[in-house]
């Protein structure tokens, strides 16, 4: 890792409890030669202080940016998939970076485009559901292929590193993240002589781009999720869906990869 990138931003909730753990962090960050700064934009690593779900909303709030480290510190016993230190463990943390042992890895993210207004990221998932207790349906189109017409409670597109979460709770594959791809999972579809669908998950590579167009039958106010927030725009008719250019940068430990980070969470 580089040793010129000395700008660090933490960001936490402000919690009593956390606090103590965060000024010890600041002072050990300054006493080797670290500088906290006060806004993300001023930063060239970003350190997130409690779990994966700080985590997403850290690399949210700060833009996805791809010209910074993005660091996962948890605040609980066990470390998960994009927190690499703990808490109890912040000298390893500084340590480790001080002395390179930590690798950068990088994750692709996915873009979302709304009727072709409002443009969105993702570094987890992107879910699509009914609004109300009523199935609604899609034609999905693959590039320039309409590839099926979905009916059901909705879909989940996710990146490799988002595989893990949402996306494998309805049986979707667990996706190595040094795959750049999407991988395409059904909510309670229906299948009958009218609507048929490819009834399993699906992998899409980063070159392809997925077209959702909801159908307007009433029903076409759908709940879009991106990673752990919900959109609130009414009156949806199309989700535009691919991999972006930009990458996000996180450190990792080189003893910790994904697929051990992945058996110790599951098996």
């Amino acid at each position: 890792m580089a040793l010129n990138r000395r700008n660090i931003y933490l960001f936490y909730k402000r919690e009593p409890e956390l606090l103590p753990h965060v000024e010890q962090l600041k002072e050990l960050a300054l006493s080797h030669n670290f500088s906290i700064v006060k806004s993300h934009t001023e930063a060239n690593i970003i350190v997130s202080i409690g779990d994966d779900g700080t985590f997403l909303q850290a690399v949210r709030q700060s833009g996805f940016r791809d010209d910074c480290l993005y660091v996962g510190l948890t605040t609980h016993s066990t470390l998960s998939l994009y927190c690499d230190f703990r808490i109890e463990e912040k000298e390893q943390m500084i340590f480790a970076m001080t002395e390179k042992q930590v690798e950068v890895r990088r994750y692709p993210i996915i873009e979302v485009s709304v009727d072709d207004s409002t443009f969105f990221y993702c570094l987890n998932e992107l879910s699509i559901r009914s609004s109300i207790i009523k199935t609604f349906v899609m034609d999905v189109w693959i590039d320039d292929l309409h590839f099926e017409t979905f009916r059901g409670d909705g879909m989940i597109v996710a990146t490799p590193t988002g595989s893990t979460g949402y996306n494998k709770s309805v049986n979707g594959s667990i996706v190595d993240p040094m795959l750049p791809c999407l991988q395409v999972s059904e909510l309670a579809s229906v299948n009958n002589n009218k609507y048929r669908t490819l009834g399993s998950p699906f992998i899409l590579s980063e070159a392809r781009t997925l077209t959702l167009k909801v159908i307007q039958d009433g029903n076409d106010y759908p709940i879009i999720g991106l990673d752990n927030e919900a959109l609130s725009i009414q009156h949806v008719e199309q989700l535009v869906v691919k991999l972006s250019n930009k990458r996000i940068k996180t450190v990792k430990l080189k003893d910790n990869s994904f697929w051990e980070k992945v058996k110790r969470t599951f098996l």
